[in-house]
């Protein structure tokens, strides 16, 4: 009956935000981050975590991302993980013009966010010279909970639409670190919001 009071009191003011007073940008960016589907562009010992991600014991089909993609065309977030190569990175800078608009990348661990241990020639020193990072996902390699709260932030931050718009202004991603997060014997609650 609270509802129905605060409309009586206040109008339309009065009601709560919902599916029907939402704006229909909200219900599109809401729909796209629940529905992207990653194409893995694992390079190294990262891509290891990356694949644990997806299996049952983590399970990222709860977000809709059960299906890996081969095909860039049909693919919507890159997960870079791993080093980079200098002869690998046009080669990934080519699957990520193929990729539909809009395009997002996490780089997953410290050897794509910044060359890691690698300072060397051969090695591009953070991936973020060869495309735009949206969100970094830190660690040696990165733990799937860690991955996985990367994917939450580009979630929030898609439902948000923070990221193109960043993106027009500077040509670059978002730039945001994730905290590491260890791992644990225990299944992982996620959804819920602090």
């Amino acid at each position: 009956m609270g509802i129905v009071n605060d409309v009586l009191d206040d109008g339309l003011g009065g009601l709560t935000h919902n599916v029907i007073t939402g704006k229909l940008e909200d219900l599109v960016n809401w729909s796209r981050s629940r529905s992207s589907w990653p194409a893995s562009f694992g390079l190294a010992c990262c891509a290891i975590e990356m694949m644990a991600t997806g299996g049952a014991h983590y399970d990222i089909s709860r977000f809709g991302m059960e299906v890996f993609r081969a095909s860039p065309r049909q693919a919507d977030i890159m997960i870079v993980a791993g080093r980079v190569s200098q002869k690998m990175a046009p080669v990934l800078r080519q699957v990520y013009d193929q990729m539909m608009e809009p395009k997002w990348v996490i780089s997953m661990g410290v050897c794509a966010s910044s060359g890691g241990m690698f300072n060397n020639y051969a090695i591009v020193q953070g991936v973020d010279q060869v495309v735009p990072v949206d969100v970094y996902a830190p660690g040696c390699p990165p733990t799937p909970e860690t991955l996985i709260h990367a994917i939450e932030t580009l979630h929030g931050l898609i439902e948000n639409e923070q990221i193109l718009k960043r993106r027009a202004e500077s040509g670059a991603g978002a730039n945001i670190h994730v905290q590491q997060i260890e791992a644990s014997s225990t299944p992982v609650l996620l959804g819920s919001k602090s």
